[in-house]
């Protein structure tokens, strides 16, 4: 498994985490989460009310889950967290790590969506999805998002966006690489290029994030116990022939 050094890790989930309403607001989650729940509503057997969302970071999908379920969050960073609450002062939120959380208490549907990216070893994930089951009454589907597939990973592939709120602008710079194939995770950095009153910054994060094969998914999915159907999200906004898979993961 590749190896980081602790330096400028995961800084967007503690001392960078106020830059992320401005460079990912959560207006742009709209789109997204009212497909995500529209399909959470056709697939499930149970009439879905209540949804934990595992991995909510700031709650920009819950600004839109809130209107179609009763949302709990969970979410490692307290930072991101806070961002959450002031958004959301009316959902639930709970710190705890995807993999071992316990709330004691079954939701209608479980989302987890782009934070799985952090699960970087097979481990990780089951342990993710055993938490999501456990979560789960009979009936209820768990909703999770493939963004990287192993054997489709495109190297070193490098976005830039520019955002701009009051005074502070902040150009955030992306880049995907994988040093070994062969292993499940690869490398995310990012760069945020900060201005205050033209005042520059530059601030560096680098992360490790999970890459597998999409047999991998589904067969862990199925040996914790679910039922997996695959559905193609695509929105209007996407390029063309841009689509993500969808797994809807239902707990018999």
């Amino acid at each position: 498994m590749n190896q980081m050094p602790d330096k400028d890790i995961q800084r967007l989930y503690s001392d960078l985490a106020w830059t992320w309403p401005i460079i990912s607001p959560p207006g742009d989650y709209v789109a997204d989460t009212e497909f995500f729940s529209k399909t959470i509503k056709e697939h499930s057997k149970i009439e879905a009310k209540t949804l934990l969302h595992l991995g909510c970071g700031g709650g920009h999908n819950d600004n839109t889950f809130k209107s179609y379920f009763e949302v709990t969050g969970v979410d490692i960073s307290e930072e991101m967290l806070k961002l959450a609450r002031k958004l959301n002062p009316e959902v639930k939120y709970h710190h705890g790590d995807m993999r071992t959380v316990r709330l004691g208490e079954r939701f209608d549907a479980v989302a987890i969506l782009d934070s799985i990216n952090s699960m970087i070893t097979g481990e990780d994930l089951r342990s993710a999805f055993v938490t999501a089951y456990e979560h789960l009454r009979p009936g209820g589907i768990l909703l999770t998002i493939v963004e990287q597939l192993g054997d489709q990973f495109q190297q070193n592939t490098t976005m830039c966006s520019t955002h701009t709120s009051g005074d502070v602008e902040i150009t955030f710079i992306q880049n995907y690489y994988d040093p070994d194939p062969a292993d499940t995770s690869y490398e995310a950095t990012f760069v945020f290029l900060i201005r205050r009153g033209g005042k520059l910054e530059i601030h560096t994060d680098r992360q490790l994030a999970g890459v597998f094969r999409m047999e991998t998914r589904l067969q862990i999915l199925r040996d914790v116990g679910f039922d997996v159907k695959q559905v193609e999200f695509r929105l209007p906004t996407f390029a063309e022939g841009e689509s993500y898979p969808l797994l809807v993961c239902t707990r018999p």
